[in-house]
């Protein structure tokens, strides 16, 4: 399994991009926003595919630890951008929060960037740090500190998902690299009630619409409500490819945030179980990968980026089906958004390149002792 583990990654995030796709086809054209142009997402999105599928490949070919050596580049151009979302004419305010910075045509999400630079650091820290990790200053104090300030600048855009997100992925990090298990529950227990208070204060509304969505259906409650009627009318085998009815302006944001139940009503249950057996084999497989790195940096660093996809894919499912109150997360590789599918796309890359140098490692150990083997001895 190890040794085949990044080919059935790479087969799995090719069938979710797939999946994406097709379901991007069917359910854009009728978006809001689409300018009158049906496959105005379409060609977007499969723009940032290709320079997604670029950034991989490099991410797979660049040596890893060359983000180890610049972990604090990629740190202050998080900090910097997500400062910029604050500026008047540059950030992007929609649906009252400032979460995108504008460039002409051209727009993204910071906080994708510093997702990335989060566990940069915070391999590097642990990886430079390895006997201090249970320290409390070393181990916990410093690190957290650090990320705290990308946490705010997030937080204060009024973004709670990423701020969750990478609060979430931070914890299980510093979970691995061993950090002080009781200070690590204190910091559960302060950062659920951190982001419960910053709930309830920006989006009060959802919380109360998630006890009762029949009550709040439209309004707050509006997508959720829909979603599971999308569910409710795909059943098994679902109505076939295009013939979804929640698409038609019913179910707002379906071909973003809210495309799984699109797929649940199109497709059935069958393939949206699909998607999520596809989910566990990238998860299960980015373990193997982390498990099996040749250094403390490359086994942090495949456990950041496989704890940012697999939560994120958690956390999307689980508001779509009315697990959890509605939160802002894109679904991995499938959702409609830019700067999420590159950003996916280089820790898939970031996976392969961890796997292929402990592939290589026993291989060059090898060569060496053969070497060694046959000098001649004077």
């Amino acid at each position: 399994m190890r040794r085949k583990s990044a080919y059935v990654l790479f087969l799995a995030v090719l069938g979710l991009l797939v999946i994406g796709i097709v379901m991007l086809f069917s359910t854009s054209a009728f978006a809001r926003d689409s300018h009158g142009d049906a496959f105005f997402f379409l060609k977007r999105q499969a723009l940032w595919l290709g320079v997604g599928l670029i950034v991989c490949i490099a991410a797979a070919l660049v040596d890893y630890h060359f983000w180890q050596r610049t972990w604090w580049l990629w740190l202050a151009v998080a900090a910097i951008t997500l400062a910029f979302c604050f500026v008047p004419h540059l950030g992007m305010r929609i649906n009252g929060s400032r979460r995108w910075i504008g460039i002409g045509p051209l727009s993204f999400q910071p906080s994708e960037i510093a997702k990335l630079a989060a566990v940069f650091f915070l391999a590097w820290w642990f990886a430079r740090y390895e006997k201090g990790a249970g320290h409390p200053l070393f181990g916990f104090a410093i690190p957290l500190a650090i990320v705290s300030a990308l946490l705010a600048l997030i937080l204060f855009e009024v973004d709670l998902g990423t701020t969750t997100l990478i609060g979430m992925t931070a914890f299980v990090v510093m979970f691995v690299a061993g950090t002080n298990p009781i200070l690590l529950g204190l910091l559960a227990v302060i950062g659920s009630s951190v982001i419960f208070v910053a709930a309830t204060h920006a989006r009060m509304e959802r919380l109360v619409a998630f006890t009762n969505l029949e009550r709040y259906k439209e309004d707050a409650g509006l997508q959720q409500m829909q979603a599971l009627i999308a569910w409710g009318s795909g059943g098994m085998e679902g109505l076939g490819l295009g013939n979804g009815r929640q698409k038609m302006l019913y179910l707002p944001y379906a071909h973003t945030d809210f495309i799984f139940p699109m797929i649940g009503e199109e497709l059935g249950l069958r393939i949206s179980l699909l998607v999520v057996f596809l989910f566990v084999v990238v998860i299960v497989c980015g373990i193997m990968v982390a498990l099996h790195a040749k250094d403390r940096f490359g086994l942090l660093t495949a456990t950041g980026v496989i704890s940012l996809i697999a939560l994120q894919a958690a956390v999307n499912i689980g508001v779509t089906t009315s697990l959890l109150p509605n939160k802002g997360l894109p679904l991995p590789f499938i959702s409609y958004g830019g700067s999420n599918l590159v950003a996916c796309l280089f820790g898939v890359g970031l996976l392969l390149n961890i796997y292929r140098q402990a592939i290589l490692e026993p291989v060059n150990k090898k060569r060496t002792a053969l070497q060694v083997s046959m000098t001649p001895r004077i």
